[in-house]
């Protein structure tokens, strides 16, 4: 069975990797649908030509196929997906995959309705391939059991190309939604929790007062009966950097701990995905870059068989609930 995917909306470039890495499984795209001429049009265009556009969302919704990528502006995310879903499509939606509470609450009931399977492309986990190779060293138990994560998430502001949406609070939903819930994502995926509880939560805009609408900088500690983790996120990228942002992601573990160098290693080696471990028997960086990307394919499994291989339907609720949580805590703290 070759599965048939449908895109809505390109507000956001990670709808190139998005549709790129599913078409890689073998899925076929059948054509995308955007509101309008946003700037990822073009680029979108130019990466998957014999993709045919959609006029009319309705036509889109209705023209049968398995499963909707949406990577509209993030406010309406939700409904797309709602929309989604009643027309009897999986959904694999960008981060963040809702912005309010209320949002969140008609997914879960759809889901609850439906058994449709939403699922958030956390792509900072998912497209990650030192991820793959954390994910499988810390399932061998090679730093023993994961007590702390550290993640950082800075941004390129590129201010002159973002779009109106982008300063509006509004409609991107706050840094600690938009961004840190990729980092939330993996503070529960690695410590092995189903729950945490947000102890702290603060955002701000340091740099950019003339957009008063824009959160530049945010940070988040959270804990669970499994460990505690630390979190900060920005749009603060020095333009020398040959990269978008120096994500890193730090694990603590009680045998050891992994240290991930993501998109760049300043002084040391060049490419991407740089993975050092530290355990009782190894004191060394590794070159992760052909780990793979699993989320894509399993998720393919998972619309076939209706099962969870790629990410079960409660951590993606949860991730997202405690993003919201953490961005009304923050919110509340600055009134």
């Amino acid at each position: 069975m070759t599965l048939s995917f449908v895109v809505l909306g390109l507000d956001h470039r990670h709808i190139y990797g998005m549709t790129a890495n599913m078409l890689a499984t073998g899925a076929k795209c059948v054509g995308y649908w955007t509101d309008g001429t946003p700037n990822t049009l073009q680029g979108f265009q130019k990466r998957f030509p014999d993709v045919p556009r959609i006029t009319h969302l309705e036509e889109a919704l209705s023209i049968g196929a398995d499963l909707a990528l949406i990577a509209a502006v993030p406010a309406d995310r939700a409904e797309l997906s709602l929309k989604s879903i009643r027309h009897g499509m999986d959904v694999m939606v960008d981060k963040p995959g809702c912005t309010t509470i209320s949002q969140l609450d008609e997914i879960k009931q759809a889901v609850s309705e439906t058994g449709r399977i939403w699922s958030i492309n956390f792509s900072e986990r998912f497209e990650v391939p030192s991820v793959t190779m954390a994910s499988e060293l810390v399932a061998a138990g090679e730093i023993g059991r994961v007590v702390h994560t550290a993640g950082l998430g800075p941004h390129r502001l590129n201010k002159a190309m973002r779009p109106d949406w982008f300063f509006d609070k509004d409609r991107y939903g706050g840094i600690l939604i938009d961004i840190a819930s990729h980092q939330i994502d993996q503070f529960l995926h690695f410590t092995g929790s189903t729950d945490a509880e947000i102890t702290n939560a603060f955002v701000a805009n340091y740099a950019n007062p003339e957009h008063p609408g824009l959160e530049d900088f945010g940070e988040i500690s959270l804990r669970s009966d499994q460990g505690t983790g630390t979190i900060r996120v920005d749009w603060y990228t020095p333009d020398a950097l040959p990269s978008w942002g120096d994500g890193r992601l730090n694990l603590l573990g009680t045998e050891g701990y992994i240290e991930l160098r993501k998109y760049v290693d300043v002084g040391g080696t060049g490419g991407t995905d740089h993975l050092i471990i530290v355990n009782g028997k190894r004191c060394e960086k590794i070159d992760s870059s052909d780990a793979g990307l699993p989320y894509f394919g399993r998720l393919s499994s998972d619309i076939r068989n209706r099962t969870e291989t790629a990410m079960t339907q409660a951590h993606c609720f949860k991730v997202m609930e405690l993003a919201l949580q953490a961005q009304q805590i923050a919110d509340e703290a600055n009134a």
